[in-house]
């Protein structure tokens, strides 16, 4: 179907734009961006044409911020209590609140909010219960929908959720089918191959912690890799290093040869960013921005879910009508 216009996204907490990236691919017109990291606004701003607020979300009214048709963003969950829902208001949720307004202030055809998997036992269960009702009562069908990133031709292990929200006027909930894993087989050597040899000061060359040290960092060529950390001190051992010896529950060992860290182009090409993509800020900032990124693959295939779901079953007029 020809689109009169592509579908406008406001992306908050966007960091160096993995999700967003992963939209723009799927002809998405990412308009407006918001995060409070210097580096990573710069980052964003290298590559995108969207205009990038450098600020507090809690600082920038409502009015300030454009209208458009979705509305991405991974909230921090730190003031989420195990305590149960009640902690819903806990003063460290403002920027989940922020969010929420947003949502209620714009009333976008939907929204898309990343997490992590651990979100869904907090308080039993009872803190996405409320976070789904928070959503639902600023007029939205909300779902939650699990996804690995190695089921998606991504070289890593990287549970996440997504919680999907779509305006409750249109009915579109029960049309949203959330993509299916591709099964593509993609491992290390994918990822890495051909990658030119890092230099050392692309490579986190801090000491190896206790906490490091507690368990094993590697994992070979023929699979995908650990999660990628935002910490570069726990960023995990490249492919190449010898396998690490287990002495007992929570102690490992290096083995005999050249042990090293992951480079944060490495890193990148792991989380799907393109080869040519470059971060701005040091070494540390740089590991960062990778490890707190939605993989653009995986924002991708989401994007081009979202686009099916508005543009089927004639509600593609219904949908412009109520935007345009």
């Amino acid at each position: 179907m020809h689109l009169p216009r592509p579908f406008t996204v406001v992306s908050l907490f966007s960091g160096a734009g993995g999700f967003d990236l992963g939209f723009h691919q799927q002809g998405f017109d990412v308009i407006w961006a918001n995060d409070t990291n210097k580096d990573a606004c710069a980052t964003h701003k290298s590559w995108s044409k969207s205009q990038i607020i450098q600020k507090d979300i809690n600082l920038i009214p409502l009015a300030d911020i454009p209208y458009s048709d979705i509305i991405i963003g991974g909230f921090p969950c730190q003031g989420f209590s195990l305590a149960g829902p009640r902690k819903i208001d806990d003063t460290r949720n403002s920027l989940y609140k922020a969010f929420v307004s947003l949502v209620e202030e714009k009333q976008p055809l939907c929204f898309v909010a990343e997490n992590v998997k651990g979100l869904l036992t907090l308080g039993q269960g009872k803190i996405v219960e409320a976070i789904l009702e928070d959503f639902s009562s600023k007029g939205y069908d909300v779902k939650v929908h699990q996804a690995n990133a190695r089921n998606y031709g991504i070289a890593q292990d990287r549970a996440r959720i997504f919680l999907i929200g779509f305006r409750k006027d249109l009915n579109l909930a029960e049309h949203f089918e959330f993509p299916k894993p591709t099964n593509e087989r993609f491992v290390l050597k994918d990822a890495l191959e051909d990658l030119p040899t890092p230099s050392p000061s692309d490579i986190c060359q801090a000491p190896f912690s206790s906490r490091y040290m507690s368990r094993n960092r590697k994992r070979n060529w023929d699979q995908v890799s650990f999660t990628i950390p935002a910490m570069a001190k726990q960023i995990t051992l490249h492919p190449s290093s010898p396998d690490m010896q287990k002495i007992h529950s929570e102690l490992w060992s290096f083995g005999v040869g050249e042990t090293r860290r992951l480079s944060w182009q490495e890193a990148a090409s792991i989380q799907s960013f393109p080869r040519d993509f470059y971060f701005v800020g040091n070494l540390t900032s740089k590991y960062q921005q990778i490890g707190n990124a939605v993989p653009p693959k995986l924002a991708g295939y989401i994007a081009q879910a979202i686009q099916t779901c508005l543009t089927s079953r004639k509600l593609f007029n219904q949908c412009y009508t109520k935007t345009s």
